[in-house]
């Protein structure tokens, strides 16, 4: 049960409305996530902003997505693991692929190389080592995709820690269980 109030789309008030409308647009409903951050159209646009902004970066999809996958299982977030395996599946993820994903493991070298620099920088706190960045680098990641995926570290974990504040029920397809 949410811990917050839940702002429904036929609840909103400008600005919040036209937030809504955008989204009921690009994804076919509101989901329970921004229902429950439309608590403040400024977070809201500020999430929904950032993650826009990393989407036009360089990471691949697939990138993308294992990234949130493991810092979404690292920090519990069972809406968000959740929400994006169902995403990794659009983008071709097999299941063993997302399950590997979650334990901050890939049978693909390159992602296996970005997946241990994302489990450093989480547990360094981003005082991560010259060969440690070197090794992503040496995967062949760039500076800028490097860039990407701490923004996408810190996308996942603050939408991981909401979730974690306001209980917010899941409104996708559960994931399973590791």
């Amino acid at each position: 049960m949410p811990r917050l109030k839940t702002i429904g789309p036929n609840e909103a008030q400008p600005p919040l409305k036209a937030i809504y409308d955008d989204l009921t647009s690009q994804m076919g409903k509101v989901v329970n996530i921004f229902q429950g951050m439309g608590n403040s159209p400024a977070a809201l646009k500020a999430y929904l902003s950032m993650s826009a902004a990393l989407a036009e970066g360089d990471l691949s999809p697939e990138d993308r997505e294992i990234i949130y996958l493991a810092v979404s299982e690292q920090n519990g977030c069972h809406y968000c693991v959740s929400a994006h395996a169902m995403l990794a599946k659009r983008v071709g993820l097999a299941d063993d692929a997302i399950r590997a994903a979650r334990q901050f493991q890939s049978s693909d070298p390159k992602h296996e190389a970005l997946l241990t620099f994302v489990r450093r920088v989480i547990a360094s706190r981003g005082f991560v080592s010259d060969e440690e960045l070197q090794g992503v680098k040496s995967a062949g990641y760039s500076d800028g995709q490097i860039a990407e995926a701490v923004g996408y570290i810190g996308l996942a974990t603050f939408s991981n820690l909401f979730n974690h504040v306001n209980g917010t029920e899941l409104d996708f397809p559960a994931a399973e269980q590791l």
